[in-house]
């Protein structure tokens, strides 16, 4: 496939990605500014939190306060995270958009790192989420495959692998009763380059021609633009990112690395390329400027410090 889509759809998850990953605390007016600001720029999605347990992810401490704090904007779907139980009673607490999903992992050993659960005890675990989401009428909407390209811990992640968790994702749906819009495949440390993009999704698309597919990348060796071109060239139109580059794993094993593919400079690219996607450049630019000063930092975008073509294109 080689025709580029339309339009992409994205979901914003810079504040989660960052704030779960920041060493030093960050004060909750400051969290629920960046959120607010970023509802103003037409993304439609933006996940805030993650319920995780605080000793381990001390940026998300506050995770239930932030949920309620946020004004919300009419149209703007504000989402969060869960990795157990625990976590998923504290979103129903919450007062978010809880939206299910199947989440697997392609790495037993991330998974271990990651949840404390093999794949087997993943698999049992999804089972039983999916009975909660019924049982409260919570929508599912898109199954996860992470690590889907690569590991720290196992290495390149062979492409039968990925097919076969995309395969469970589906049974389990199945199993389930629920029709999913689709799967994404989730870069999760930043292992994929172009040709792999195109083999693993092409190795998908071979197995289950009609489903449609997601990614979430980063941009951890600096080719996460690059794979977008190459998933564009397939059909892909779903993408996670993150305002001005935020974020990364606390549990891949190489902190300080880059973040998310960033928001701005993905929707730079794809309105360059004729590609809609429903968000104010220029105001997205002054968000991710506005992220450096809630983070105290430089971050990685490039476009926040280019800057649009806009002006140029006006003489």
């Amino acid at each position: 496939m080689s025709d580029l889509p339309k339009r992409i759809w994205i979901n914003e998850e810079g504040p989660r990605e960052g704030f779960q990953i920041e060493p030093e605390p960050i004060a909750l007016h400051r969290k629920v500014e960046l959120i607010e600001a970023l509802a103003e720029t037409g993304l439609k999605q933006i996940d805030c939190v993650s319920f995780v347990n605080p000793k381990r992810v001390p940026g998300m401490a506050d995770a239930d306060q932030l949920a309620a704090a946020i004004h919300k904007k009419p149209g703007v779907r504000y989402t969060g995270l869960w990795l157990n139980q625990q976590g998923l009673e504290r979103a129903y607490q919450s007062q978010l958009d809880i939206i299910g999903a199947i989440r697997v992992t392609a790495s037993e050993t991330f998974s271990l790192k990651n949840t404390n659960k093999d794949i087997a005890r993943t698999l049992d675990e999804q089972r039983a989420w999916l009975k909660s989401y019924a049982e409260r009428n919570v929508p599912v909407e898109w199954g996860y495959v992470m690590t889907a390209f690569g590991c720290n811990y196992e290495g390149y992640m062979p492409v039968p692998q990925v097919v076969r968790m995309v395969g469970e994702v589906l049974d389990l749906a199945g199993e389930a009763d629920v029709q999913l819009k689709g799967v994404y495949l989730a870069d999760t440390v930043g292992w994929a380059n172009p040709l792999m993009m195109e083999r693993t999704l092409g190795a998908v698309r071979d197995r289950w021609p009609d489903l449609a597919l997601g990614l979430h990348l980063h941009d951890t060796r600096g080719t996460g633009l690059a794979n977008v071109h190459a998933a564009l060239k397939m059909g892909v139109a779903k993408f996670d990112s993150s305002c001005a580059g935020l974020g990364g794993c606390p549990f891949a094993g190489h902190r300080g690395a880059a973040g998310n593919i960033c928001t701005e400079d993905l929707v730079f690219m794809c309105e360059e390329m004729g590609i809609e996607t429903g968000v104010d450049l220029e105001r997205l630019i002054e968000v991710a400027h506005l992220a450096e000063d809630v983070f105290a930092r430089q971050l990685p975008g490039k476009v926040m410090r280019g800057g649009s073509l806009a002006r140029y294109k006006a003489l």
